[in-house]
């Protein structure tokens, strides 16, 4: 059961090894989450955040000067992160979508940290699926960053993609599609070029959730914590099961030691090795 975090370090517990000896299954021999009732039913009551209200819309532009302060970007960016960022806090009180209250905090780990996908990899002109989306992160910070890129973002939680289609109004960006569902069916009628899971699930469970439509996509991102080696460690042979390969990490740090990170490019089996 894959689920989302504010943290990419918080990956889901892994799956035992399979015995030695026993037979490999085929991909498409694994149990079909998508046999379950579609998308997955909600519950009756979906827990608010915090009732605090949020910053002003000044303190937390502060906030993103201060964040970005070693990076070339344009002030009209930082506006727009602001308004979204200040769309969220609000949101938050009706869905709890971050624990991430603090604007210096919330700039640097879900704006800088969703940006910095967008140096590493070229979303120019691509078609860009982010999966388990919850508030809009990577997607909506990467939408906003490379107007160019068609950015779906989904989530099989409908009180999410409700509060991500009216901030995706708010900041009239034309360049975003809202989804609630499931993956698994989106990519059955769907393509992408690239792929985003943030803070979803484990390496492992993530390239399960895409085993039958990855024909339909070519690269893979994840954004992964400081323990990432041994998530890949773990999913090598799953990985290699589907098709998939690794290839390339890219580390990095946020500023004021708020952790380490490290963004994965996985190949999917269709990947024509570049964008």
């Amino acid at each position: 059961m894959a689920f989302h975090s504010d943290d990419p370090d918080a990956a889901e517990a892994l799956p035992p090894e399979q015995e030695p000896g026993a037979a490999e299954p085929s991909p498409d021999s694994l149990p079909d989450s998508s046999a379950e009732e579609l998308p997955p039913k909600e519950p009756e009551e979906d827990p608010p955040g915090p009732d605090l209200p949020a910053p002003p819309l000044d303190e937390i532009r502060d906030a993103m000067q201060w964040a970005f302060a070693d990076q070339e970007v344009e002030a009209e960016l930082l506006d727009t992160f602001s308004e979204h960022a200040r769309l969220v806090l609000e949101g938050n009180r009706k869905v709890n979508m971050t624990a991430i209250l603090d604007p210096k905090e919330l700039a640097v780990k879900h704006y800088l940290d969703s940006w910095r996908v967008a140096q590493f990899l070229p979303m120019f002109g691509h078609t860009v699926l982010d999966i388990g989306t919850g508030a809009g992160f990577p997607g909506i910070p990467i939408a906003i960053t490379e107007p160019m890129a068609r950015v779906t973002v989904l989530d099989s939680t409908r009180k999410k993609t409700d509060f991500v289609q009216t901030s995706v109004d708010a900041l009239g960006l034309k360049n975003v599609e809202v989804h609630w569902g499931r993956a698994e069916d989106w990519l059955l009628t769907n393509r992408a070029d690239i792929v985003l899971f943030r803070a979803v699930s484990s390496i492992r469970e993530n390239v399960r959730t895409l085993r039958k439509g990855r024909h339909a996509i070519n690269d893979v991102v994840m954004l992964k914590g400081k323990s990432w080696s041994r998530e890949v460690r773990a999913a090598e042979r799953e990985v290699e099961r589907l098709g998939f390969s690794l290839d390339t990490v890219w580390e990095h740090s946020l500023p004021d030691g708020m952790g380490e990170r490290a963004i994965l490019l996985y190949r999917a089996p269709n990947s024509q090795g570049g964008q």
